[in-house]
């Protein structure tokens, strides 16, 4: 069996609405009406949040509370860092979608010298900057954290001096190189990105696989074809935003978006794609009961937990 650790991050200071950071508990109360005694079987790791800045006012319009985000992003990077050092796998369970940046510096900085893809599953393409974000908020910028890209060619903002030296720092997190290729990353279900996205996008030829082609090649081949193109990869690394989800089923969540996968899809997805012995990670991220009815979205994302670990556990 894989020495499965469970990692908490009740963070949300990154993202346009308030609340994801009750997203986990909000997992838990799931776990008790379906009578599942998962979180039970894990000793769960509390990262330290920063969602105290929330209360003293946002000073960075183009990177909203980045020195906020800059805390929490140290904070889960050490935490990874250790957890991979041990050779744990880290299942990981955060609020807003910023802390992923932590998460793939914190694998990283644990094995440098290995080559680290990323399977990103979520409506946004999540490769906005300071210089290129229409919202400010940081839950859209972790992928450009990870791969050192300002964008400034697609440079539509002048983020404040202070900014970018938050931001600077950020990106040295684990070290002052990038620390995922462009071309390692695949996309699976993002239909929601601006401009500046699509440029870096076409530029480095980032795969993202449709729902459509989801629908039209089926789970198992999209799974396959997307593990092949990190066949140079020796780690993965899987993040599971529950926004990929369509709309009508994604309501508790920061910013659903319509054409998404439906629960189905989802899970069998991710229960395939963590067969590949070459992961190292799986999170799930951007659950806000505050925006739902009766837990709904917690218990969908709660059976693709539930059904990724097993999948995990049997397939070791």
């Amino acid at each position: 069996m894989r020495d499965i650790k469970l990692v908490e991050v009740r963070s949300e200071i990154a993202a346009g609405t308030r609340g994801a950071s009750m997203g986990i508990d909000a997992l838990k109360i799931a776990s008790l009406d379906k009578t599942s005694d998962f979180f039970t079987q894990f000793d769960p790791i509390n990262v330290p949040d920063a969602n105290s800045f929330l209360w003293k006012g946002n000073r960075h319009p183009h990177a909203k509370y980045i020195d906020g985000v800059y805390q929490v992003l140290k904070n889960v990077y050490s935490t990874i860092e250790s957890l991979r050092l041990e050779k744990k796998f880290p299942i990981v369970l955060a609020g807003d979608h910023s802390t992923a940046a932590g998460t793939i510096m914190g694998i990283k900085s644990a094995n440098p010298e290995k080559r680290l893809g990323v399977i990103w599953i979520d409506a946004h393409a999540d490769l906005h900057t300071p210089y290129t974000t229409p919202s400010g908020n940081m839950h859209g910028m972790p992928l450009a954290m990870c791969i050192q890209a300002d964008n400034i060619e697609c440079q539509v903002n002048d983020p404040l001096e202070d900014t970018i030296l938050f931001w600077e720092k950020i990106k040295k997190i684990g070290g002052e190189f990038p620390k995922i290729k462009p071309e390692d990353i695949v996309f699976i279900s993002v239909r929601d990105t601006e401009e500046p996205e699509d440029f870096l996008i076409k530029k480095y030829g980032i795969r993202n696989f449709t729902t459509d082609d989801v629908r039209t090649l089926g789970v198992d081949k999209v799974a396959k074809e997307a593990l092949d193109i990190l066949q140079d990869c020796e780690q993965i690394y899987i993040s599971f935003d529950v926004d990929s989800l369509d709309s009508s089923i994604s309501v508790g969540t920061g910013t659903p978006v319509p054409n998404g996968l439906t629960v189905e899809e989802a899970l069998k997805l991710n229960a395939e794609l963590i067969k590949d012995k070459r992961v190292c990670c799986w999170e799930i991220v951007e659950v806000n009961p505050t925006l739902d009815t009766e837990n709904i979205m917690a218990e969908n994302a709660f059976d693709i937990l539930e059904a990724t670990t097993k999948s995990l556990v049997e397939n070791f």
